[in-house]
């Protein structure tokens, strides 16, 4: 029962993750650097399109991966599929550590500290939850 309760918060957390991560990297997807620019992106400024394409890229299959694979481990044969689940939200954790480098770089710590910590912290805890899931679990 336990293990149940870890993988539903592991699953809970995930889905806030790509809640926040899909909406994120959607506009990094679609968007120009005029749209970045009017979004006070300031790193977007001196950054190639297709590096910030690759971002969004990642953001949103690392959060399709924070909530799927999770889920996927759950079902008897998909076990496999939980060191996904780990590398998933793992990745998004190191997603804000780099963004939060580049953000104090540019002197931006004080408006995107809060924000980028407020993703990083549940990344890590899911990663954690994900990992000490011992499978299978047991109804």
């Amino acid at each position: 029962m336990l293990n149940l309760i870890i993988a539903l918060a592991g699953i809970v957390l995930g889905a806030f993750l790509a809640f926040g991560f899909i909406k994120a990297g959607r506009f990094k997807l679609t968007g120009t650097k005029e749209a970045f620019a009017a979004a006070q992106w300031g790193w977007a400024e001196k950054t190639s399109l297709g590096t910030i394409r690759l971002i969004g890229l990642l953001e949103v299959l690392g959060a399709i991966g924070a909530v799927v694979a999770p889920i996927a481990a759950l079902i008897p044969g998909f076990e496999w599929a939980k060191g996904f689940g780990v590398a998933a939200t793992a990745g998004l954790a190191l997603t804000m550590v780099g963004a939060m480098i580049v953000h104090q770089s540019r002197g931006e710590s004080k408006y995107t500290l809060k924000m980028n910590l407020g993703l990083f912290a549940p990344a890590v805890i899911a990663a954690v939850l994900d990992a000490v899931v011992t499978l299978p679990i047991q109804l």
